[in-house]
């Protein structure tokens, strides 16, 4: 199964504190793994503005990243254009845009925030 994994558990992952409901998506070997490129600019971001819950080295996140075999999705214009077929529920840009790209790519979003859940395709695991 192709799985974008959201910000949150990417840091979760890169700390090895991945919630339990989760770890079993992140072993199966027959899950393809993709982390955003939205999702460093998040972490980019976030950091510059001092968030405790995003005190990471973007860049080291990045190579950690794929030398641990995740594969990058970068943005693109047609993932903008998804957006609009999004209906209101979230309203967090970065959170927005990986659900648009997991539609687009046909890919189901991991991620352990309730109020994604009631998107598709989003697979939810509690923290």
């Amino acid at each position: 199964m192709k799985l974008l994994v959201d910000t949150h558990l990417l840091l979760c992952a890169a700390g090895d504190i991945l919630p339990g409901e989760a770890l079993p998506y992140f072993t199966d070997e027959s899950n393809t793994l993709f982390f955003s490129g939205a999702s460093i600019w998040e972490v980019t971001v976030k950091k510059g503005l001092n968030r405790p819950d995003f005190n990471v080295d973007p860049s080291a996140l990045y190579w950690g990243l794929l030398y641990n075999g995740y594969n990058e999705l970068e943005v693109s214009s047609q993932h903008a254009l998804a957006l609009a077929d999004l209906p209101p529920i979230h309203r967090d840009l970065f959170d927005r845009i990986l659900i648009a790209q997991a539609k687009a790519e046909g890919a189901a979003l991991l991620t352990s925030d309730y109020n994604l859940s009631q998107y598709s395709p989003v697979i939810y695991v509690r923290k």
